[in-house]
């Protein structure tokens, strides 16, 4: 059974990657749906650009937004990513910290 799933890490780490450049989150999640490895990275990318895309919204709000929001966010948001790319890439299936628990939520 393991030898399975070393296998699956192996066969669909650029899947994974994938997952973390924004809207590509699609590709593996429909691309790939017999790979849990690949599904499990999409579930998290996918909370990672809903999550930028709020972020966004909020950085809108004059002053407060621009000189506050937007700027914690760009940096908390970039950790993010750094985060999933690295576990992705790692062969780990880890969630995000802090948002990666809604991903497990989402039965796609």
């Amino acid at each position: 059974m393991e030898e399975k799933i070393n296998k699956d890490i192996e066969e669909h780490k650029l899947w994974a990657l994938i997952a973390y450049l924004g809207i590509l989150f699609v590709l593996p999640l429909l691309l790939k749906k017999n790979s849990p490895y690949a599904q499990y990275h999409a579930r998290q990318g996918l909370v990672l650009f809903v999550f930028a895309m709020i972020w966004g919204i909020l950085g809108a709000v004059p002053f407060i937004g621009w000189f506050v929001i937007m700027p914690l966010g760009a940096i908390l948001l970039f950790v993010l990513w750094l985060i999933g790319v690295v576990n992705a890439l790692s062969g780990k299936a880890k969630p995000l910290p802090l948002i990666g628990g809604l991903a497990e939520k989402f039965k796609i």
